[in-house]
């Protein structure tokens, strides 16, 4: 009844589900002996950042430069942009913030390094790198160890920047459906790890950092070398995670659903059809449909930029009323939380506090 309180659409964040979320995730980094750094363009929020840290995370990823801008100055002092950074602007952006924190980056390619290095000398900063690995994904990095052997000594001998260690995320296994064929995913993964890491062993470079896996796959890859994990969607979860299955079947059940969507049923034209007031314009649509989580038995689609269906699947499934509130579960998290301006935090179950997501938008 607390959530009556709310206007709707609002994007709700559960701050007792949150943070019994990261705590079991820092409890397993702890036993595991791997640094926790989680990716916060998942939330885009230094307040949850902090909490992290506070948990004993060593620091935040960021995707963009304007994403770590924001959590600079919300107070995260050690951030990974896990993205090559590329255009004079940016990497002068960049290398403005190592003034201020410790901040690393990816590079894949000499002539991103020789820019980033630039511009770290004209400000007097030194920035580490790590070398993106491809391990089988397909969008960034260097998917020849050699190659990226090459690129490690170009940034050794490279005023500027620090080379640090290795990037070796692979995004395409963290939603592999099924435990089993998930964690056959992860070992592939970790095979092609372990290519690269031999190729810099015989260099005799070290990589004191290699950073990488993700919600999905971080229990397949606790002894594949890694030095940090990347996890980012466990701190919330969502409707493609959930999916994704365990080892008791096809609800993945490690970490609690701790972010929702609260709309109001707003039209009953028929037994069989409700209508929402959130549509696009509130819910993405890149990871598939969302689910109703107080109404089993009746399937969401889209109606619109403002409006959200939900047929009937169930003849036995409740009907509900015109005015009632309903939790909405987005497919994708990442991309519904940046279709809002602020969270409406939850405390003790009821509304306390309104945290802006202060990273919206930072796609530069």
């Amino acid at each position: 009844m607390s959530l009556e309180i709310l206007d709707t659409p609002a994007l709700v964040l559960d701050l007792d589900a949150m943070g019994r979320n990261i705590a079991k995730m820092a409890e397993f980094a702890r036993k595991a002996g791997v640094a926790l750094r989680p990716h916060a363009k998942t939330h885009k929020s230094p307040a949850v950042a902090r909490r992290q840290i506070a948990a004993g995370a060593v620091g935040v990823c960021c995707q963009k430069v304007g994403e770590a801008e924001v959590m600079v100055e919300g107070g995260v002092a050690d951030i990974l942009v896990t993205n090559e950074i590329v255009g004079a602007t940016k990497v002068a952006r960049l290398a403005g913030l190592a003034r201020l924190a410790t901040i690393r980056t990816v590079v894949d390619h000499p002539d991103g390094l020789d820019a980033l290095a630039a511009a770290c000398v004209a400000a007097g900063v030194e920035i580490g790198v790590l070398v993106e690995c491809d391990l089988g994904m397909g969008r960034c990095g260097i998917a020849d160890p050699a190659a990226a052997v090459a690129l490690a000594k170009r940034a050794i001998a490279t005023k500027g920047v620090r080379f640090d260690g290795l990037q070796a995320y692979h995004g395409k296994i963290q939603h592999i459906a099924g435990w089993a064929q998930r964690r056959a995913g992860a070992e592939a993964c970790n095979a092609k790890l372990a290519e690269f890491r031999a190729a810099f062993a015989a260099a005799g470079i070290a990589t004191p950092i290699i950073s990488g896996a993700g919600t999905g796959s971080y229990e397949f890859q606790t002894t594949a070398g890694y030095t940090e994990f990347q996890c980012g969607t466990y701190v919330f979860m969502d409707k493609q995670y959930r999916d994704v299955g365990d080892e008791t079947g096809e609800r993945y059940g490690r970490f609690e659903q701790a972010l929702f969507v609260l709309a109001t049923v707003m039209s009953i034209p028929s037994n069989d059809r409700i209508v929402l007031d959130c549509g696009y314009k509130t819910l993405s649509v890149d990871g598939g449909m969302p689910e109703a989580m107080d109404l089993p038995g009746w399937n969401f689609g889209f109606g619109g930029d403002e409006h959200g269906i939900l047929r009937r699947a169930d003849a036995t499934a409740r009907l509900p009323k015109i005015g009632e509130k309903l939790r909405i579960v987005p497919a994708h998290g990442d991309t519904t939380i940046n279709l809002h301006d602020e969270y409406q935090v939850l405390s003790g179950g009821k509304p306390t506090m309104a945290w802006p997501v202060a990273a919206r938008g930072k796609i530069r």
